[in-house]
């Protein structure tokens, strides 16, 4: 019987290696090193501090008007559609983006190059990353008992990528942004290429009504309403994800003028708090196999509380750089547990509005938390952090709370 097993458990995961793992690798390095590479880009070709901070607004804000389109248009046309032309328009995009660098490296036409660059890819990007978490979540029913570890492997995906893209488009915007944009369109290319053997996702009834813009949203919320599991972790999350945007808006302002530190220091404690994360997906995934869902849940929102109103107190840099290390680690096993029952609850033929109202929810804390930021003295920021780590303890104290008991996570 063994015998038998193993080599279907090995097709299995070669399966995912090459039609999901591939493909989501080769996005996230992408999606990673537009994001971060852009703003960087922006500030080379332009020397202008403000293009640079509306650059990375121009990411942002369409990736969160695109949410209710994304999720409508992967559930109505299938997730290996949507990525494979996502990841096309990309390519496409940045190689005309590189070519008019490569002619033009300076002086208005650069200036508005990078600005609709900035714009474009953030788009694009959302449509692309909601179409593979689709697809991923499809990887993880098909697993069945395995979709906690299906969905680990996505996650250590995601933070291999965001360690190393930004690290990635530093060193090749030395040689030149058209070469830069000449390596994500390479990986954006790979991914189109890649997401051809992606398996298709179920789709919406084609007599469904298509209704506006925001009705992938709407539709979205009513099924997470409808799931109380789910709104719970959600909720809980939320919260937790103010503390996080709060730590990553004012950082910069802690290590810099609180710490007496570089900005080189500042960037270290994220690539710190990333390699923390992929650590502990990787014990995460054994854990869920022994413990389950709410155990581990419960003991990463207690590390994670804990963490944060640590880092709010901490005395130095090093202590600085472990809690927050602590707290994306905690919050990294967190994103394990709902990613996973994300996957088992949510109907398939709803799942990318569902997913796109989802994110869009844990998103919204980010903004606040940098209005928060920008109204609060540098010398004040400790006390909001603090006030900011006991919500986040309240919030997710009363999800775990509540969901003790639903079925969902006790297995």
């Amino acid at each position: 019987m063994s015998a038998a097993v193993t080599p279907r458990h090995a097709r299995h995961t070669a399966g995912l290696m090459s039609s999901i793992y591939l493909p989501r690798a080769a996005d996230a390095l992408a999606f990673a090193m537009s994001t971060y590479g852009i703003p960087l880009l922006v500030l080379a070709t332009t020397g202008s501090a403000v293009l640079t901070g509306a650059a990375f607004a121009l990411e942002w804000i369409p990736r969160l008007a695109a949410f209710g389109w994304a999720g409508s248009i992967v559930d109505r046309r299938g997730a290996s559609v949507v990525f494979h032309l996502a990841s096309l328009g990309r390519a496409l995009v940045l190689a005309a983006g590189a070519v008019l660098l490569y002619l033009y490296p300076s002086g208005a036409v650069a200036s508005v190059t990078v600005m609709v660059l900035a714009a474009a890819t953030g788009v694009l990007t959302e449509f692309s990353y909601i179409a593979v978490e689709t697809a991923g979540a499809a990887a993880g029913r098909r697993a069945g008992p395995r979709a906690h570890r299906v969905q680990a492997a996505l996650l250590g995906i995601d933070q291999t990528a965001t360690l190393a893209g930004p690290a990635l488009a530093g060193v090749l915007l030395l040689a030149g942004p058209p070469s830069m944009l000449a390596v994500v369109t390479v990986l954006s290319l790979l991914a189109a290429l890649l997401a051809l053997r992606t398996p298709p996702s179920p789709v919406a009834p084609a007599r469904a009504p298509k209704g506006r813009p925001g009705a992938g949203l709407v539709n979205g919320w009513r099924t997470i309403r409808a799931l109380p599991a789910l709104g719970w972790l959600v909720a809980g999350l939320t919260l937790s994800n103010l503390s996080i945007g709060l730590l990553q808006a004012a950082g910069p302002v802690i290590v810099v003028q609180h710490f007496g530190q570089s900005t080189t220091a500042g960037g270290l404690v994220w690539s710190a708090a990333a390699a923390a994360t992929l650590v502990a997906v990787t014990v995460c995934r054994f854990a869920l196999d022994r413990l389950g869902l709410w155990p581990v849940g419960a003991a990463c929102s207690v590390i994670a509380s804990l963490a944060c109103l640590a880092a709010a107190l901490a005395p130095d840099y090093l202590s600085y750089l472990v809690m927050v290390a602590v707290l994306m680690a905690a919050d990294g096993g967190l994103a394990v547990v709902l990613r996973t029952l994300r996957s088992r609850l949510i109907p398939p033929e709803t799942f990318g509005s569902t997913l796109s109202a989802t994110i869009l929810i844990l998103l919204l804390p980010f903004p606040i938390a940098g209005v928060l930021t920008a109204l609060t003295p540098p010398d004040a920021l400790g006390h909001v952090i603090t006030a900011c780590a006991a919500l986040q303890t309240l919030g997710l104290f009363c999800a775990f709370t509540r969901l003790r008991t639903d079925p969902a996570l006790r297995t």
